[in-house]
């Protein structure tokens, strides 16, 4: 498998890729190795994350230039990624005691009964990741799944493949044992045969396509599945805001790390009373934007680490210039070696439009002026996916009262584009199922067992 940069589409390396042989021995291997994982300390096994928080810390400047490498990603925000993952290891090394330990719901002396919930490891998890944020995405499930006691088959997107064998070094090296995290390494294929083992949960992240067949074969066999998959996520603009901040706000939120990110903000709503004035102040913060090397210092807009997505965002911009869409900045594939398309802006869009409805998971976006809160919530609503949502106003009051009506796992009151440890991650509709982060993210990886005790 080859290793290619896609900045540059020179070939960094070549991976092995495992067949379904090679799969097979590594799931024999984690079945095996798991029970003696979970029967060590819990103390042990979160030192370990401890002791792995402290390698990425030691190795910063050599992780961020192989994710930038290989997937495109300014190298200030790659580093970026590894200074945030601190604080979410931080969180689990903090929370994972208090989320696993046993609870005592009953302790009834005169009927000298007990009732208790313990929580079990589920066992050998498959857990096929992202390549947009390969150390967020993947933490949130093997970081929590380990620390609860299960082993880990790990398959990185082929698309990060460099990225997820420091991570699989680095964990060996920080005491977990070789049989308990292992690297999956291949493309689709690969990942089809993984899901063909006996595993007793499935935690991927990706599109919705390859989300639904998954829960389909993973239902028929009665297993934990988890998918994290994609969304169309809006932000609405109220008429009292800071036009200038809001523009740039939001611009960051969606075109950092290029669009790549299943929470960028993909669809804007502009109340009319201070739409066109909002428009100007977005473009004009785009038109700042460095396009260049992602390795270069001042990058912000960096390359689309799949090539086959430039083909999806020319369609969307097409179907909506086609449609009477105003294009305002962009709009094409830079020509330039590697994978590149220009920052890019619509106006005068509506939901007829792809770039609307379908998610673009690249550095494009559409703007829409909305006549009032009602209409704009309408719209917001209008799709088919549910991640995140947020409103920018000066209103406490009336973003609550907005966002309380919109469908989404995640809502923002002036801010977007943000993930944190101590909330969870979800998504309704076609944006998944499941969710990672918080507590709740700790006891995912585990199965509630009902203790009823009775003294004899």
């Amino acid at each position: 498998m080859k290793i290619i940069n896609p900045a540059t589409g020179a070939v960094l390396t070549d991976v092995p890729s495992d067949g379904i042989k090679a799969v097979r021995a590594k799931y024999d291997r984690a079945r095996s190795a798991q029970p003696r994982w979970a029967a060590q300390s819990l103390r042990k096994r979160i030192a370990a994350i401890r002791n792995f928080k402290e390698q990425i810390s030691e190795r910063q400047e050599t992780l961020a230039r192989t994710l930038t490498q290989e997937v495109g990603k300014p190298i200030r925000q790659s580093r970026n990624e590894l200074k945030g993952l601190a604080g979410r290891l931080d969180f689990f090394i903090a929370e994972s005691t208090r989320a696993l330990r046993d609870e005592t719901l009953l302790a009834d002396s005169e009927q000298k009964l007990e009732e208790r919930i313990s929580h079990e490891p589920l066992g050998v998890i498959a857990n096929i990741s992202a390549w947009n944020y390969p150390y967020f995405v993947g933490s949130n499930v093997f970081v929590p799944a380990l620390v609860a006691g299960n082993a880990v088959l790990y398959k990185p997107s082929e698309y990060a493949t460099l990225t997820g064998l420091h991570i699989t070094e680095m964990l060996h090296a920080a005491g977990v044992p070789e049989d308990v995290f292992i690297a999956v390494t291949g493309d689709g294929a690969t990942g089809a045969a993984l899901l063909r083992q006996s595993v007793d949960g499935v935690f991927f992240t990706g599109s919705y396509r390859t989300g639904a067949k998954i829960a389909a074969s993973a239902g028929r066999r009665m297993i934990k599945v988890q998918l994290e998959l994609g969304g169309k996520d809006p932000i609405y603009v109220c008429d009292d805001v800071d036009v200038n901040a809001a523009a740039a706000a939001v611009a960051d939120g969606a075109f950092y790390n290029t669009g790549q990110s299943c929470c960028s903000v993909e669809r804007v709503y502009v109340h009319e009373a201070v739409h066109d004035a909002f428009v100007d102040a977005f473009v004009a913060e785009v038109k700042r934007y460095k396009i260049g090397d992602p390795l270069d210092e001042g990058t912000y807009i960096g390359a689309i680490t799949r090539r086959p997505q430039l083909a999806v965002l020319k369609r969307q911009v097409a179907d909506a210039k086609k449609k009477g869409a105003k294009l305002l900045l962009g709009g094409d594939v830079l020509k330039r070696k590697g994978n590149w398309f220009a920052p890019t802006v619509l106006a005068d869009v509506d939901h007829s439009m792809e770039v609307m409805r379908e998610e673009s998971f690249g550095p494009v976006i559409g703007i829409q002026a909305v006549a009032d809160d009602d209409a704009a919530v309408d719209q917001m609503n209008d799709s088919d996916y549910g991640l995140t949502a947020g409103v920018y106003t000066a209103n406490e009051k009336r973003a609550k009262k907005l966002l309380a009506r919109v469908n989404a796992g995640s809502v923002y009151w002036n801010c977007c584009d943000r993930v944190s440890p101590r909330l969870p991650w979800s998504g309704v509709k076609h944006s998944g199922i499941g969710l990672t982060l918080s507590t709740y993210g700790i006891q995912t990886f585990t199965r509630p067992k009902a203790w009823h005790l009775r003294e004899a």
